[in-house]
C-alpha cells in the first residue's frame, strides 16, 4: 500500500509538489458495449483498427446472431450489457456461444454522467467505461445450473399457486359454512382431501361424509360431524370442484418439473473411480407436502461430495436453491468475506470525515441469500449453538439483526464446507459455554455493583 503524504496543519504554508498526470488507461482494447431494449438494441464497439463504431439493431433472434458475428469479424473479444429485465438472456446465450467474454452488469452501479439521456450515449459511455476496466462483472452460472434455475423457479411458481389454490378451497367450504378445515390439521392431508373430493362428487349427508375420513385424527367424531353440516348449494359445489381440479393439474405440474431437475442433477453428477455416472437410488421414504420425491439429498452430497444438510436450519431443498444460483464452484469468490458480500449479508459503513454515520441498506433478490435468511429465520427454535446466538442477538438488538448475522454466519459455514470439503463441526460453531457464563456473570457483577451491591455465590448445603 503506498506510503499517504503527511498532512499538514491548517493554514501551514505548503510548497506544491510536482506530481505525475492522471490519466485513464485503455486496459481492453477490443471491447464493446450493448444498450439492450426490448426491441431496439444500440451497439458501440471497436473494431480490429482501433476505430470506434456505432450500429443499431433490433431483437430478433436472427439479427442477434448477426450482430455476434458482427462483433466477433470484427475482433472483440469483450462485451458489456446491463442486466435489463430479462431481455438480456438470449442476447447472453448467443454471445456465449459464439466465444464472447460477456460482462453483465448491475444497474445500479452503472451511472451515466449528468447530460441528455440517449441509447447513443449510454451504450458510447458503458463502451467507454469498460475500455478502462472500470465495469465489475455480475455472477452468471453456468448453462446447467441457469436451466436448474428456472426448472426451481417453476416449481416454486406452482407451488405458490397451489397454496394459493387451498386458500381458495378454504373460503369456498366457509361459504358453505363448513367448519372441517379447522378441525383437520390440513386439509391438504389424506382425511381432508377424501371429504372434499367426496363434497365435489355430490355427496352432502354429514353421516356419509365422516366415513370418508379413514385416517386417525385427533378431532372429536362429534365435531367433525357438527362440522360438515352445512348449505350445499350447487353453485358451491360447482366452483369446488374446479378448485380441485386447479389443484390436480398443479401438482402434476410440480411431478413433471420433479422429473426436469432430477434430469439436470443427473448431468451434473461427476463419474466415479471408474469412469462411471453413479446410480442414485429411489427414495425409500414417502415424501411430505411439497418435498421432492425423487432421492434430492443422495444427488446433492455426491455432486458437491459434502453432506451440506448437515448444517442447521439448512435441508436439502435450500441447499438446492443455493447452488441453482452459485453453482458448486467457490473458487469464483476468494474468500468467505467476498462471498457473504456479494449475498448483501456484510456490513456496509457510510463514513464521512472520519466517522461511521450509520449502515446502507441495500435490497437484493437473490434466491440464494433469501435461501440463507430463511434458514436463519428457523434458529429461534434449535437448542444448538447458533440456536443460542440468535436468541442472545435478538434479545440485545433485536430479531432483524439477528437474522442477518446468523444468515453471515451459515453463508460462512456453506462456503468453507463447500470448497474444502470439511465436515460440519457444531463445536466451532458457537462460542464456548464457560466462557459465556464467565461475561454473564461479570455483566451482572457490574450491575450490582452499580446499585451497591455485591454478588456472593450461593453455599452448597446438604438436607
Amino acid at each position: 500500500m503506498a506510503k499517504l503524504p503527511k498532512q499538514h496543519k491548517p493554514g501551514a504554508n505548503a510548497p506544491a509538489r510536482p506530481t505525475e498526470s492522471i490519466q485513464l488507461a485503455i486496459i481492453n482494447h477490443h471491447t464493446a458495449a450493448i444498450d439492450i431494449g426490448s426491441m431496439l438494441m444500440m451497439v458501440s464497439y471497436t473494431d480490429a483498427q482501433g476505430n470506434q463504431r456505432l450500429m443499431e439493431t433490433d431483437g430478433y433472434t436472427e439479427s442477434i446472431k448477426r450482430l455476434a458475428n458482427t462483433l466477433k469479424h470484427a475482433g472483440v473479444t469483450d462485451v458489456a450489457m446491463e442486466a435489463t429485465g430479462i431481455y438480456w438472456t438470449a442476447l447472453f446465450e448467443v454471445l456465449e456461444e459464439v466465444g464472447l467474454n460477456v460482462t453483465l452488469i448491475n444497474p445500479r452501479h452503472f451511472k451515466n454522467v449528468h447530460a441528455q439521456k440517449t441509447d447513443v450515449n449510454d451504450a458510447q459511455w458503458m463502451h467507454q467505461l469498460h475500455a478502462h476496466g472500470l465495469l465489475r462483472a455480475s455472477h452468471i452460472a453456468p448453462d446447467l445450473y441457469r436451466e436448474l434455475r428456472c426448472y426451481l423457479h417453476e416449481r416454486n411458481r406452482a407451488q405458490q399457486q397451489k397454496s394459493d389454490t387451498l386458500n381458495r378451497i378454504h373460503r369456498t367450504l366457509s361459504q358453505m359454512n363448513l367448519k372441517v378445515q379447522h378441525l383437520l390439521s390440513d386439509i391438504e392431508g389424506v382425511a381432508g382431501m377424501a371429504v372434499l373430493r367426496a363434497i365435489a362428487a355430490g355427496e352432502t349427508d354429514p353421516e356419509a361424509l365422516l366415513q370418508c375420513i379413514t385416517t386417525k385424527v385427533k378431532a372429536d367424531k362429534e365435531d367433525l360431524l357438527q362440522s360438515l353440516q352445512g348449505y350445499y348449494k350447487p353453485h358451491f359445489i360447482n366452483i369446488l370442484k374446479g378448485h380441485l381440479r386447479i389443484y390436480d393439474f398443479l401438482q402434476k405440474e410440480m411431478k413433471q418439473f420433479e422429473v426436469f431437475i432430477e434430469s439436470v442433477l443427473q448431468q451434473l453428477l461427476p463419474p466415479d473411480e471408474d469412469g462411471e455416472i453413479p446410480m442414485i437410488p429411489a427414495k425409500k421414504t414417502k415424501s411430505r407436502k411439497n418435498q421432492y420425491r425423487f432421492n434430492l439429498k443422495v444427488y446433492l452430497k455426491k455432486i458437491l461430495k459434502i453432506d451440506l444438510t448437515q448444517m442447521d436450519g439448512i435441508d436439502e431443498i435450500s441447499v438446492l436453491e443455493i447452488i441453482s444460483v452459485t453453482g458448486t464452484d467457490m473458487s469464483k469468490w476468494p474468500t468467505a468475506e467476498h462471498f457473504v458480500s456479494w449475498l448483501n449479508l456484510s456490513p456496509r459503513p457510510k463514513i464521512s470525515g472520519g466517522k461511521v454515520l450509520g449502515q446502507q441498506k441495500r435490497f437484493t433478490n437473490n434466491k440464494a441469500t433469501q435461501a440463507f435468511r430463511i434458514a436463519a429465520q428457523t434458529m429461534w427454535q434449535s437448542k444448538g449453538p447458533l440456536g443460542q446466538l440468535y436468541k442472545r442477538l435478538a434479545a440485545q438488538k433485536g430479531s432483524k439483526c439477528a437474522v442477518k448475522a446468523i444468515a453471515r454466519k451459515l453463508a460462512v459455514i456453506f462456503y468453507n464446507m463447500a470448497k474444502h470439503k470439511t465436515e460440519y463441526n457444531p463445536a466451532k460453531v458457537g462460542r464456548d459455554q464457560s466462557k459465556i457464563k464467565e461475561m454473564e456473570i461479570a455483566r451482572l457483577k457490574k450491575k450490582a455493583a452499580a446499585y451497591g451491591l455485591t454478588l456472593q455465590p450461593v453455599a452448597n448445603t446438604s438436607l
